[in-house]
């Protein structure tokens, strides 16, 4: 079992969205995060004061998915999220060791579905 974390573009969640039904996959958690890589973030002007902006709006999704489902699940997020510019996001996953569902108690890869 893994939990995959992804950070992308909040205009490209639909996408992504889509990718991942074509993909076959149906469960994930999405919340609103802000931050920074290597776009470091913009500068604007407003009513004459220059306001450094360097926290910038992303979307976090967690899927947590059987193995047979990694790779899927990646190239369903690489191909909705890719735009080729910096500040695509990343791709994180971890070894999930434990997953328990509360409705049934059910443990493991019956827990994930």
């Amino acid at each position: 079992m893994k939990l995959i974390i992804a950070m992308i573009q909040p205009h490209k969640l639909p996408d992504v969205k889509a990718a991942l039904f074509d993909a076959d996959v149906h469960k994930m958690t999405v919340t609103n995060a802000l931050g920074c890589g290597q776009q470091k973030g913009y500068t604007e002007t407003y009513r004459g004061v220059v306001h450094e902006v360097n926290l910038l709006k992303k979307i976090r999704l967690e899927i947590a998915v059987n193995q047979d489902f990694v790779k899927p699940t990646i190239d369903a997020i690489m191909k909705g999220a890719r735009t080729g510019t910096i500040g695509d996001g990343k791709i994180f996953i971890l070894d999930l060791p434990r997953c328990i569902r509360i409705r049934t108690g059910e443990e493991g890869r019956d827990a994930i579905g």
